[in-house]
Protein backbone atom coordinates (compact mmCIF):
# COMPACT_ATOMS: atom_id res chain seq x y z
CA UNK A 1 0.00 0.00 0.00
CA UNK A 2 2.93 2.33 0.69
CA UNK A 3 4.76 2.18 -2.52
CA UNK A 4 1.09 2.48 -4.21
CA UNK A 5 0.11 5.43 -2.87
CA UNK A 6 2.95 7.51 -3.86
CA UNK A 7 3.08 5.87 -6.88
CA UNK A 8 -0.54 7.45 -7.27
CA UNK A 9 0.53 10.75 -6.31
CA UNK A 10 2.83 11.11 -9.10
CA UNK A 11 0.48 9.73 -11.82
CA UNK A 12 -2.37 12.01 -11.08
CA UNK A 13 0.17 14.31 -10.74
CA UNK A 14 1.36 13.53 -14.30
CA UNK A 15 -1.84 13.51 -15.53
CA UNK A 16 -2.72 17.57 -13.55
CA UNK A 17 0.44 18.90 -15.67
CA UNK A 18 -0.39 17.15 -18.91
CA UNK A 19 -3.99 18.79 -18.73
CA UNK A 20 -1.95 22.27 -19.16
CA UNK A 21 0.30 21.17 -21.69
CA UNK A 22 1.05 23.69 -24.14
CA UNK A 23 -1.51 26.34 -22.40
CA UNK A 24 -0.24 29.57 -23.13
CA UNK A 25 0.53 32.45 -20.12
CA UNK A 26 -2.31 34.32 -21.38
CA UNK A 27 -4.79 31.55 -20.99
CA UNK A 28 -3.66 30.58 -18.01
CA UNK A 29 -5.48 33.60 -16.53
CA UNK A 30 -8.75 33.48 -18.46
CA UNK A 31 -11.67 32.88 -15.94
CA UNK A 32 -14.49 32.29 -18.32
CA UNK A 33 -18.32 33.29 -17.27
CA UNK A 34 -19.77 31.31 -14.50
CA UNK A 35 -16.65 30.14 -12.97
CA UNK A 36 -14.67 32.25 -10.09
CA UNK A 37 -10.79 30.87 -11.16
CA UNK A 38 -8.30 30.33 -13.87
CA UNK A 39 -6.05 27.46 -15.03
CA UNK A 40 -3.06 29.16 -12.77
CA UNK A 41 -5.73 29.47 -9.96
CA UNK A 42 -5.67 26.01 -10.15
CA UNK A 43 -2.47 24.83 -10.50
CA UNK A 44 -1.20 27.45 -7.68
CA UNK A 45 -4.42 25.55 -5.13
CA UNK A 46 -3.39 21.87 -6.48
CA UNK A 47 0.32 23.03 -5.09
CA UNK A 48 -0.79 24.68 -1.72
CA UNK A 49 -3.29 22.25 -0.44
CA UNK A 50 -0.52 19.17 -1.37
CA UNK A 51 2.32 21.15 0.57
CA UNK A 52 0.24 21.78 3.47
CA UNK A 53 -1.31 18.23 3.70
CA UNK A 54 1.83 16.38 2.92
CA UNK A 55 4.54 18.46 4.84
CA UNK A 56 2.23 20.66 7.46
CA UNK A 57 0.58 18.36 9.36
CA UNK A 58 3.25 15.47 9.00
CA UNK A 59 5.56 18.09 10.91
CA UNK A 60 8.15 18.28 7.80
CA UNK A 61 9.16 21.97 6.59
CA UNK A 62 7.17 23.37 3.44
CA UNK A 63 7.97 24.90 0.30
CA UNK A 64 5.73 27.88 0.25
CA UNK A 65 6.23 31.57 -0.46
CA UNK A 66 3.68 33.79 1.41
CA UNK A 67 2.14 35.16 -1.49
CA UNK A 68 0.61 31.41 -1.89
CA UNK A 69 -1.92 31.80 0.81
CA UNK A 70 -3.03 35.13 -0.70
CA UNK A 71 -3.34 33.88 -4.38
CA UNK A 72 -4.42 30.34 -3.73
CA UNK A 73 -5.70 29.74 -1.09
CA UNK A 74 -9.37 28.34 -0.16
CA UNK A 75 -12.05 31.31 -0.99
CA UNK A 76 -8.93 33.76 -2.98
CA UNK A 77 -9.39 34.14 -6.57
CA UNK A 78 -7.76 36.09 -9.41
CA UNK A 79 -10.21 39.01 -9.51
CA UNK A 80 -8.54 40.05 -6.44
CA UNK A 81 -5.20 39.56 -7.02
CA UNK A 82 -2.90 42.56 -5.87
CA UNK A 83 0.15 41.16 -6.88
CA UNK A 84 2.24 39.03 -9.76
CA UNK A 85 1.74 35.06 -9.17
CA UNK A 86 4.30 32.71 -10.19
CA UNK A 87 4.76 32.09 -14.13
CA UNK A 88 3.55 28.92 -16.05
CA UNK A 89 7.26 27.54 -15.94
CA UNK A 90 7.84 28.01 -12.33
CA UNK A 91 4.30 26.35 -11.34
CA UNK A 92 4.65 23.67 -13.21
CA UNK A 93 8.22 22.65 -12.05
CA UNK A 94 7.32 23.05 -8.41
CA UNK A 95 4.02 20.73 -9.53
CA UNK A 96 6.72 17.99 -11.45
CA UNK A 97 8.94 18.37 -8.03
CA UNK A 98 6.89 17.72 -5.18
CA UNK A 99 5.49 14.33 -5.53
CA UNK A 100 9.35 13.57 -5.29
CA UNK A 101 10.08 15.33 -1.97
CA UNK A 102 6.61 13.78 -0.77
CA UNK A 103 7.96 10.02 -1.25
CA UNK A 104 11.16 11.03 -0.01
CA UNK A 105 9.73 12.55 3.42
CA UNK A 106 7.14 10.49 3.85
CA UNK A 107 7.94 6.89 2.75
CA UNK A 108 7.13 4.17 5.32
CA UNK A 109 5.23 7.19 7.64
CA UNK A 110 1.47 6.49 6.23
CA UNK A 111 0.18 4.63 9.07
CA UNK A 112 1.78 7.48 11.65
CA UNK A 113 -0.42 9.82 13.42
CA UNK A 114 -0.23 13.91 12.88
CA UNK A 115 -0.22 16.05 15.67
CA UNK A 116 -3.38 17.85 15.06
CA UNK A 117 -6.09 15.66 12.77
CA UNK A 118 -8.21 17.97 10.76
CA UNK A 119 -11.44 17.52 9.36
CA UNK A 120 -11.44 18.75 5.77
CA UNK A 121 -14.25 21.14 4.13
CA UNK A 122 -16.36 18.49 3.16
CA UNK A 123 -16.28 16.98 6.39
CA UNK A 124 -13.87 14.08 6.20
CA UNK A 125 -11.58 13.76 9.21
CA UNK A 126 -8.15 13.25 8.78
CA UNK A 127 -5.47 11.81 11.48
CA UNK A 128 -2.78 10.27 9.49
CA UNK A 129 -0.46 11.17 6.94
CA UNK A 130 -1.95 8.33 4.65
CA UNK A 131 -5.13 9.51 5.39
CA UNK A 132 -3.76 13.22 4.45
CA UNK A 133 -1.98 12.02 1.12
CA UNK A 134 -5.14 9.87 0.27
CA UNK A 135 -7.37 12.64 0.23
CA UNK A 136 -4.69 15.12 -1.52
CA UNK A 137 -5.48 12.44 -4.49
CA UNK A 138 -9.26 13.36 -4.09
CA UNK A 139 -8.78 17.25 -4.04
CA UNK A 140 -6.68 17.12 -7.00
CA UNK A 141 -8.72 14.92 -9.10
CA UNK A 142 -11.51 17.54 -8.38
CA UNK A 143 -9.36 19.82 -9.71
CA UNK A 144 -8.26 18.20 -12.94
CA UNK A 145 -11.80 18.16 -13.78
CA UNK A 146 -12.01 21.84 -13.09
CA UNK A 147 -8.99 22.34 -14.91
CA UNK A 148 -10.35 20.27 -18.02
CA UNK A 149 -13.63 22.15 -17.96
CA UNK A 150 -11.89 25.82 -17.88
CA UNK A 151 -9.31 24.68 -20.48
CA UNK A 152 -12.69 24.13 -22.59
CA UNK A 153 -14.49 27.04 -21.86
CA UNK A 154 -10.88 29.79 -22.08
CA UNK A 155 -10.65 28.65 -25.99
Amino acid sequence: MNENLFTQIESIRNLTIKAVEGISEQTLDIVPEGFNNSLRWNLGHIYLVQEKFAFHFAGEPVQLSESFERLFARGTKPADWNEEPPTREVLLEMLAEQPIRIQKALLGRVDEPVKAPYTTGSGVLLSTIGEFLTFTLYHEGMHINTIRLLKRFAN
